[in-house]
């Protein structure tokens, strides 16, 4: 099985010179959504409105699908479906660091250990093939800035990144206000069977909840 939309979404996120992940929150959204767009097309997660249902529990092959499909197992613990939102916020602060070693077991970026201030031990991530990103970027500049009409993949990681925010990390340079009309477009069109768009637009509206709801608790006191 090839590169997964949530690897993508790191691959596009990790700062060259740092070698960590920009917008990391919000990363960790769009890979958190990345996995369920994933499972939901592999026929595994069906999601519907604010909740989802673990269906086929059979293994896709890769190894970080599989591993979420037995963690929302383990979450839902006997119930039928669970919500979105709460499934997001439990993941969300996990994935991130899931992604980047499935990268590192791809051999597209290396660990390297650091010391941060001093005291406390940090993974930095340098990328060893950067094939595979330019080639993404590629992929992306030809459907956003082109007129080339994307995949199914293509455009469920457009709308994911349009969700959490990411334009300017998807596109380096350019102002946000230049790509997201075009990315909002493409998250709205006709790229995929109605269960698979009706369900990307249930974890774009659950996104969207998640993140305002965490702006709302780190907003300083009287804002």
């Amino acid at each position: 099985m090839g590169i997964t939309l949530a690897e993508e979404i790191m691959l596009l996120c990790l700062d060259e010179e740092s070698g960590v992940p920009r917008q990391r929150q919000a990363a960790g959204w769009a890979a958190a959504g990345g996995i369920l767009l994933e499972l939901v097309m592999a026929e595994r997660v069906s999601v519907s409105g604010i909740y989802l249902e673990l269906g086929d529990t059979t293994p896709t092959g890769d190894p970080l699908l599989d591993s979420r499909i037995v963690l929302i197992g383990a979450w839902l613990r006997g119930r039928s479906k669970g919500r979105v939102t709460d499934w997001l916020t439990k993941d969300h602060t996990k994935v991130v660091d899931a992604a980047l070693e499935g990268l590192t077991a791809r051999g597209l970026v290396v660990a390297q250990a650091r010391q941060s201030l001093g005291l406390f031990p940090q993974r930095r991530y340098a990328q060893a093939d950067g094939a595979v990103e330019r080639a993404l970027r590629q992929r992306l500049s030809a459907a956003v800035l082109g007129d080339a009409e994307p995949d199914e993949r293509t455009a469920g990681l457009i709308a994911l990144l349009h969700s959490a925010g990411l334009h300017q990390l998807a596109f380096p340079g350019r102002a946000p206000g230049t790509v997201a009309p075009r990315m909002a477009e493409t998250a709205a069109g006709q790229w995929a069977a109605e269960g698979v768009r009706a369900a990307v637009r249930d974890v774009q509206a659950a996104m969207a909840t998640v993140a305002a709801a965490t702006a709302l608790t780190l907003a300083p006191p009287g804002d």
